[in-house]
């Protein structure tokens, strides 16, 4: 257990950090994959009639459970949906296409994105930060990595799923109550719902490019344990008005 010592004049404790689209880029290569399965999905079937991007997407829910989150799991359930879709007439040589697509984006530039190295630093200078993201464990190790990032995070977690059940645990890992937790990231349904859920807080800094998956949530508006910022210069603000209402609510 590593446990975090509460900073004098703090009611948080500590800043959780997604990965993929809040430190750097990423849902636009996943869009690009689609771009190109749709041209070879082209050669084959009327892709509006078909409603092929409905369908992709209904193929990757239901094998979340199976291959996860991820570029990987996005090949299969991309190769399924093109049999499907194709009633099983996509040749083979498609099929490596396919492949291909999903090799293309598991090797994908690692862009970060402007102001979040400066940000980052500037939460950790007064609070203990963490990095919590979600996905194939290999692929985001390489992406961590290649990002030049990981230094500003002593601790690191890469985790199948963002639930209230996952965060509570890593909550549980540092004896930290959820009250004194706030979460930064790009999805209101991953980053934010559920730790709202289990009694933290969260900031929301929306990116210009979200899967659809991750648009589904129940958070308001006016929820009054969330900040929603523009980019990641008004992170260390946003982090301190939070820091500064829950002080009010739990006083000493």
């Amino acid at each position: 257990m590593n446990s975090i010592r509460q900073r004098d004049g703090h009611a948080i404790t500590l800043v959780g950090f997604d990965g993929d689209d809040t430190l750097w880029k990423s849902e636009e290569y996943y869009r690009n994959a689609e771009q190109d399965f749709e041209t070879i999905l082209g050669h084959y079937i009327d892709l509006r009639a078909a409603g092929m991007l409905q369908h992709l997407l209904a193929v990757e829910r239901r094998n979340l459970q199976v291959f996860g989150y991820g570029a990987k799991g996005m090949t299969l359930s991309m190769i399924e949906a093109a049999i499907e879709l194709t009633d099983a007439r996509i040749s083979a040589h498609d099929i490596q296409r396919i492949v291909e697509i999903g090799r293309a984006t598991l090797q994908h530039p690692v862009e970060v994105i402007a102001g979040v190295r400066e940000a980052v630093a500037a939460v950790a200078a007064d609070y203990e930060v963490v990095l919590i993201t979600k996905g194939d464990l290999f692929h985001q190790e390489q992406k961590i990595e290649s990002s030049g990032l990981s230094d500003l995070f002593p601790r690191i977690e890469v985790v199948s799923e963002k639930d209230p059940q996952t965060y509570a645990r890593v909550l549980a890992e540092f004896d930290l109550p959820p009250s004194r937790f706030v979460m930064i990231g790009n999805s209101l349904r991953s980053d934010v719902e559920p730790v709202l859920t289990i009694g933290g807080w969260g900031i929301y800094t929306p990116y210009a490019v979200t899967w659809a998956h991750e648009q589904e949530h129940g958070v308001a508006d006016d929820e009054p344990r969330m900040r929603e910022v523009a980019d990641a210069a008004g992170w260390a603000a946003a982090v301190q008005a939070l820091d500064a209402i829950a002080a009010r609510q739990n006083p000493g």
